[in-house]
């Protein structure tokens, strides 16, 4: 090994190549030269040796955050959500295109939004295109500038400047997407089986106007038109697991469809949700304990591709108490590993799986595939992780701009100690590069 490494980070513990062994990883202009025996002799310019209670993992790539930044900066800014995201092992993510203003369905939108991020982030960050009706002319040009593929929503996104698409403008888009050999993610809710939430604080009258057949119908639709299309298609925040065997069908029979989950749906439900708490309100919901455990022997077979957070924060006082009245969405860009390894644990699953699920796959399905690994070649991204030390979810310690969380108070277990992006530990300094599909570093 050249004497002239940057880095040399030594560890007992560290998930490599899809198992957990001992090992000296090599860092050279923010790259992995070298993936050897932990006692490799090795000259570098640093040498970090982690501690007998932790173990070296690839930084987590999560594709679903929702930054906010520019227009509802408020909510969440470029500065706080990577700050979250390094605090939470994250070392890259992608933003979605709304609750931004402008949201990014035009190329003009995208080069306001990368302005707005360019030197406030501590790390990598790319972003998602919008395919919304009225724009979906605008598909080619932002994939020519580097979105790494593009969202749509099927009902009320919640906001009036991403309107939803219909069953023809969705045959439309994915058309659309399949020639440009890009990536649709869909929001899953059909709109004609979700009614208005009562007015109120009751939780279990929330649930019920959201109610699993939404997901159902919706995913059928997706399928039947990816079908038709041949295009590559992606269904975000799966809740209901009674649409899992319609998705394995379609693989099955040659149907380009992966599915994602979040740390809520698999590590919180509805019968513990108290009236009023409307930090536990998403769209869609958080379903029954009995929903819960399908989803995690989903995740065990591989018919749920990963796991990311689906951050989506707002201003405290857009949480009211009524369900009918509040923002939808939570938070936990910093939490989410945590969350995760706190209930993967004690159901047997090893810390190899939540990588994969929260790391490799997040990163090879969105085409960065020098992202979520410890390899030769790959990107030096790396978290220090303390599986086996717990902490007390406190909202006023995390980087999230408005302190809500559904997680607060909770015990948790797997504390990240440091992150490395390119090789140099994170720290105050916005270092994180902006990406683009096909032009990553």
């Amino acid at each position: 090994m050249a004497a002239d490494l940057d880095l040399v980070v030594r560890a007992r513990r560290a998930v490599v190549g899809g198992v957990e062994r001992p090992v000296a990883v090599a860092v050279s202009d923010g790259c992995i030269a070298g993936v050897t025996s932990y006692d490799e002799p090795m000259t570098a310019a640093r040498t970090v040796t982690l501690e007998d209670d932790e173990v070296l993992i690839p930084g987590l790539v999560d594709t679903h955050v929702h930054v906010n930044e520019p227009g509802r900066t408020e909510w969440e800014g470029f500065d706080s959500a990577t700050r979250a995201a390094a605090a939470g092992g994250v070392t890259t993510i992608i933003d979605m295109p709304l609750n931004s203003i402008p949201p990014t369905v035009t190329v003009e939108a995208l080069r306001t939004k990368q302005e707005a991020a360019r030197g406030q982030v501590l790390v990598d960050v790319g972003f998602w295109g919008g395919a919304v009706p009225g724009h979906l002319g605008d598909l080619e040009a932002l994939h020519d500038a580097g979105v790494f593929g593009f969202k749509c929503f099927l009902l009320d996104s919640g906001v009036a400047e991403f309107p939803p698409l219909s069953a023809e403008g969705l045959e439309a888009a994915m058309s659309a997407v399949s020639r440009l050999t890009s990536l649709l993610l869909v929001h899953a809710e059909d709109g004609r089986l979700v009614r208005d939430a009562a007015a109120g604080s009751s939780y279990a009258g929330f649930l019920g106007s959201r109610p699993a057949e939404s997901e159902h119908a919706a995913i059928g639709l997706v399928i039947d038109t990816a079908s038709r299309t041949g295009c590559r298609a992606h269904v975000v925040h799966l809740s209901a697991a009674g649409a899992l065997p319609s998705l394995r069908a379609a693989r099955a029979s040659g149907v380009d469809i992966s599915v994602e989950t979040c740390p809520h749906y698999l590590t919180l439900a509805a019968e513990e949700v108290p009236d009023g708490a409307t930090q536990f309100k998403c769209c869609p919901p958080i379903r029954e304990i009995s929903n819960q455990e399908l989803l995690w022997s989903a995740m065990i077979s591989g018919d749920i591709d990963f796991v990311v957070t689906d951050h989506s924060p707002s201003t405290a006082d857009l949480k009211v108490s009524d369900f009918a009245a509040a923002w939808g969405g939570i938070s936990s860009l910093q939490i989410g590993l945590a969350a995760v390894w706190t209930a993967a644990r004690p159901r047997g699953i090893s810390l190899v799986d939540v990588v994969r699920w929260m790391a490799t796959a997040p990163a090879a399905r969105v085409g960065l595939p020098r992202k979520g690994r410890i390899e030769v070649g790959a990107d030096a991204d790396l978290a220090v992780l303390a599986p086996e030390e717990s902490f007390v979810v406190d909202v006023s310690r995390l980087h999230h701009k408005n302190q809500v969380s559904a997680y607060a108070g909770r015990t948790l277990q797997g504390v990240v100690r440091r992150t490395f992006l390119a090789g140099r530990e994170v720290d105050d300094e916005p270092r994180g590069r902006l990406l683009a599909r096909g032009a990553v570093s």
